[in-house]
Formats: structure tokens, C-alpha cells, sequence
């Protein structure tokens, strides 16, 4: 999955945020999942990127929650 920008993010419906988040949820926690059942973190770098993609996208919701 690409990585969002916060303009991207931005210019997107409310709803459509919300899929993405569920989307890099799912994928961050198949990351996890299969780092921990290996022992070994494969992307570390990855993980570290979807996690702050995350809290951007939450970041946003928030602030366009607040908006109306």
C-alpha cells in the first residue's frame, strides 16, 4: 500500500477515510502478526510507516470532525 500524504488524505471524503484507516489497520496488524510469529522484523521501516500513517489519518478524522 502506497503511503498517504496529508493532502491526500485531505481531499478525501469522510467515508473514504475511514475505509483507508480500516485498510492500514488490517496491514499493520498482518505486519505485526507475522514479524512476531518469526521472531525477526523483516521491514521494521514499514511498520514505523504505517503506524505514523495511522495517527495521521486519525489526526485528520479528528480535525474534520471538529470542523462541522
Amino acid at each position: 500500500m502506497a503511503i498517504l500524504r496529508s493532502k491526500e488524505i485531505r481531499d478525501m471524503e469522510l467515508d473514504e477515510i475511514h475505509k483507508k484507516l480500516d485498510e492500514l489497520k488490517a496491514e499493520y496488524a498482518k505486519n505485526v502478526s507475522k514479524s512476531s510469529a518469526a521472531g525477526v522484523y523483516e521491514n521494521p521501516g514499514k511498520i514505523k510507516e504505517l503506524k505514523r500513517t495511522i495517527a495521521r489519518v486519525l489526526t485528520i478524522i479528528n480535525e474534520k470532525q471538529k470542523e462541522t
